[in-house]
């Protein structure tokens, strides 16, 4: 990737492909909770930019961080895992 040092990567599953050369990425994670000890599975969306590979919804991406390149984007997607072919 460079010499702009460690980038943070994960792994996600995208949910939606309705915008230009962006993608929503969901990325679920489990956490234990403090009191109850059971875990809890959490997730949150990211907005990536699609640059030149072809996504659609149910892919698993891999999704690296970046400079901003809009209000809500500072992700990229960095390769495609698994494509979704039940469409």
């Amino acid at each position: 990737m460079g010499d702009r040092g460690q980038r943070q990567i994960i792994v996600g599953i995208i949910v939606s492909d309705k915008m230009q050369k962006t993608v929503k990425v969901e990325v679920k994670r489990k956490v234990l909770h403090p009191i109850y000890k059971k875990y809890i599975t959490k997730k949150k969306k990211f907005s990536a930019d699609t640059g030149k590979f072809e996504c659609s919804n149910g892919d698993t991406v891999k999704i690296v961080s970046s400079k901003p390149i809009s209000k809500t984007k500072k992700w990229k997607v960095y390769e495609i895992i698994e494509k979704n072919n039940n469409l």
